[in-house]
């Protein structure tokens, strides 16, 4: 376990008991939610209180950070033709600073960022929050739904696959500019839509 360790896990249709199990075994000591709704209809175990309930009776600390870090900004310039556009929270004051709360806070214990999704490539928590804590030297581990731990760069590996564009010569753009590339087709797949644009 790293004590200054920065997880991301998707709550997804797990028991409660086997939520808590992947945070154990992962050394987790502290869950930041980033669900922009901490309430799930299917999965009533992840609403807000009961779940932060379930947590502190297992020592762990949790803590709501939606508003800050979630995928559905409240903020109206962080669209474009009702689209989010991460790249415009990304800049967001509220963003920046709990960005550097996040940088404290992981020097004091070992702490995930939770959303909903299984597949850390199709959440924000991915393509969003965990690029602005890498580019500030933090390292992020993915935790899939089966326990496996994957390096943040190691996701962003499979999302260049995804879309083809591992450098394939020497004369190829940098891999920052390819991440970032990857990151924007995934986030116009996955991002956010305001109700009336759809």
């Amino acid at each position: 376990m790293n004590d200054c360790a920065v997880y991301t896990v998707g709550h997804s249709n797990h028991s409660l008991a086997a939520f808590l199990a992947l945070l154990d075994d992962a050394g987790v000591a502290a869950v930041a939610d980033v669900r922009s709704a901490p309430y799930s209809r299917f999965n009533p175990q992840f609403n807000r209180e009961t779940l932060a309930d379930a947590l502190r009776k297992k020592g762990l600390d949790y803590v709501y950070m939606g508003r800050e870090f979630g995928g559905r900004s409240d903020d109206p310039r962080c669209y474009e033709g009702g689209r989010i556009c991460y790249d415009r929270v990304a800049e967001a004051a509220r963003f920046k600073d709990s960005v550097g709360r996040l940088l404290h806070d992981a020097g004091k214990r070992s702490m995930a960022l939770m959303c909903a999704e299984k597949e850390p490539l199709d959440c924000h928590r991915t393509l969003l929050v965990s690029p602005a804590l890498v580019n500030q030297g933090l390292g992020v581990t993915h935790i899939h739904a089966d326990g496996m731990l994957e390096p943040h760069g190691e996701a962003m590996d499979r999302l260049l696959a995804k879309f083809n564009l591992l450098r394939q010569d020497l004369f190829a753009q940098p891999r920052a500019a390819l991440v970032e590339a990857a990151i924007q087709r995934q986030a116009a797949r996955i991002g956010h839509v305001e109700r009336k644009f759809m």
